[in-house]
């Protein structure tokens, strides 16, 4: 298995073999080789700031000439016209980072800017926002990255850290008795050590789960608020909550006040907005 690192270094050469190709013919045709210069990363749109650090690791894989002096972190909550970092060196390498440096910086500060929205709309509760599994492929680790840098929570990263028993595992293996056994008996003989969660769809299969145990986190699926809250009050605290299923800005809070644990959010990643931004010459 790939370490994250090796994720992102693997991502950004794909990015690079996309998107120059045999050559990036503009920026060669017209910048003579040893030329340098200057440009600054300006901010456009208020949010929150994410994707600094890949930012820095995609200018190093291009050209390890390039520097780049920092003005604003990840995590900084940022105003249009604020310049976040300043990056002089080889012309040619500036024009060639420019587009995968924004993409991916755009894309993760638009996912960070989402996330802290959501969070903010729990304050004062205990309730934590996830993400889920609903991510760019190959952009998994930085879209992860830009929620936990928004103030949300990581849930599983694929389908290798941890169980989750959804309705159609649940149907597939014949019911949720079957699915927990089955699943117990994979974890045992092959030495594995998982979180177990299961989704539920209805109080016939929340009551089944607490009758058969056997989990750390109960999924709630696109439960009413108010079923939510009698489903918090069968639980009583021996499971870990989790409610999910097309939950929005204007009801999250409302779910977060039936006690849930955890309320996941594929709208964090899945159909977000980029946080507008440009790379200036300077």
């Amino acid at each position: 298995m790939y370490s994250v690192d090796e994720l992102e270094d693997r991502l950004i050469d794909l990015a690079f073999a996309e998107d120059i190709g045999d050559g990036d013919h503009t920026t060669l045709c017209c910048i003579p080789e040893d030329a340098t210069g200057k440009s600054h990363l300006l901010i456009k749109e208020d949010g929150i700031l994410a994707g600094v650090e890949v930012a820095k690791r995609v200018f190093a894989r291009f050209d390890d000439t390039l520097q780049v002096e920092v003005l604003l972190g990840d995590g900084t909550e940022v105003k249009k016209g604020d310049i976040a970092m300043v990056v002089s060196g080889k012309t040619r390498s500036l024009l060639q980072t420019e587009r995968l440096m924004l993409n991916i910086m755009q894309r993760m500060s638009g996912i960070a800017t989402t996330t802290h929205k959501y969070v903010e709309l729990l304050k004062g509760t205990h309730t934590k926002v996830l993400d889920t599994r609903k991510t760019t492929p190959g952009m998994r680790m930085l879209e992860k990255q830009a929620v936990k840098i928004g103030g949300g929570v990581n849930h599983r990263i694929g389908l290798f850290d941890m169980i989750l028993l959804k309705d159609n595992h649940v149907d597939f293996a014949g019911g949720i008795k079957n699915a927990i056994t089955k699943c117990h008996e994979y974890l045992s003989e092959k030495s594995l050590d998982l979180k177990i969660e299961i989704e539920v769809r209805n109080f016939e299969e929340l009551s089944q789960v607490l009758e058969t145990g056997g989990v750390d986190r109960i999924m709630l699926d696109n439960f009413s608020v108010d079923d939510t809250k009698k489903a918090v009050g069968m639980i009583d605290g021996k499971y870990e909550t989790e409610s999910s299923g097309g939950i929005t800005f204007d009801t999250i809070r409302r779910y977060a006040e039936c006690g849930v644990d955890f309320v996941s959010v594929g709208a964090l990643t899945h159909s977000v907005k980029g946080l507008d931004m440009s790379f200036k010459a300077c």
